[in-house]
C-alpha cells in the first residue's frame, strides 16, 4: 500500500493537531497549578484535578491513533519516527498532566495550614520549568532542533534550583513542629517541577530523533554541541 495516499498525509496531519491539543491543555494545567499554589487558590487547584480526566482521554485518544496509523499504514523511515516519537511525546504530556495535579493537590493541602513564605527560587524554577515545557512544544511544532537543544541545557538549572530549595527548607524545619508537614509538601511541589521539566527535556530528545534519528537519551555529551552544528544539522546555518 503507497503510504503517501492523502488518506496517509490527512492521517498525519490529525496526529499533529491531537498532539499540539494535549499539549496546550497540559501547559494551561502546568500554569494554573502554579498560580493556585503560590496564591492560595484552592478553588483553582480543585478545577485543575476536575480537568485531568479531558487530558487523559486526549492521551488514550491520540495512542488509539497513532498506532491505528501504524497498523493501516506501515510506515517506514521518516514517517515511522514520527509516529514513534509523537506516542513516546503523548506519554511524557499524560505524565506532566498528572504532575500539575500533584502540584494542585498540594496547593489545596497548603491553604488549610499554617501560611509559609514561598522561598523566592519557586516562582523562579516554575518560570524555568513553565519555559522548558512551552519551548519544548515550540520545537516540536517547528522541527526546530536548536531550540529543543537550549531547553535540554535548561534542565540542569532547574535541578540546581531544586537542590536550592531543599537546602532552604532544612535551615526552616527546626522552626517549629507547625511547619514541617506544609514545608514538607512545598518541597514536594518543588519535586514535581523538577519532574516536570524532566519530560519537557525527554520530549526535545524527541524531536532531536524526529529530525535527525538522533538517540541523545542518556549521553549529554550528545547533547553539549556548539549551536552552529546544531543549525548546520537542522539545515538552518
Amino acid at each position: 500500500m503507497p503510504r503517501h495516499t492523502q488518506h496517509f498525509e490527512n492521517a498525519i496531519l490529525r496526529l499533529k493537531k491531537m498532539t499540539h491539543n494535549l499539549g496546550a491543555h497540559v501547559e494551561e494545567n502546568v500554569g494554573r497549578s502554579v498560580r493556585s499554589l503560590i496564591n492560595r487558590d484552592s478553588r483553582l487547584a480543585s478545577q485543575i484535578m476536575e480537568s485531568d480526566a479531558k487530558i487523559d482521554d486526549l492521551e488514550v485518544e491520540l495512542e488509539e491513533e497513532c498506532l491505528k496509523v501504524l497498523a493501516l499504514y506501515q510506515p517506514v523511515a521518516n514517517d515511522l519516527r514520527l509516529v514513534v516519537a509523537l506516542l513516546k511525546i503523548n506519554n511524557d504530556l499524560e505524565r506532566i498532566g498528572d504532575l500539575a495535579v500533584n502540584i494542585a493537590e498540594r496547593a489545596i493541602f497548603l491553604v488549610d495550614h499554617v501560611k509559609l513564605v514561598i522561598p523566592d527560587e519557586f516562582p523562579l524554577m516554575a518560570e524555568k520549568t513553565q519555559w522548558m515545557l512551552q519551548k519544548a512544544l515550540d520545537s516540536l511544532v517547528d522541527l526546530d532542533p536548536v531550540l529543543a537543544r537550549r531547553v535540554c541545557a535548561m534542565d540542569d538549572e532547574v535541578d540546581d534550583l531544586n537542590r536550592r530549595m531543599f537546602n532552604n527548607f532544612e535551615g526552616q524545619l527546626g522552626k517549629g513542629p507547625e511547619k514541617l508537614r506544609p514545608l514538607l509538601e512545598l518541597l514536594s511541589a518543588s519535586r514535581y517541577l523538577e519532574r516536570v521539566a524532566d519530560h519537557a527535556t525527554n520530549i526535545c530528545e524527541d524531536v532531536i530523533y524526529l529530525i535527525g534519528g538522533e538517540i541523545v537519551r542518556h549521553r549529554k555529551e550528545a547533547l553539549i554541541i556548539p549551536m552552529e552544528q546544531a543549525k548546520k544539522n537542522s539545515g538552518k546555518g
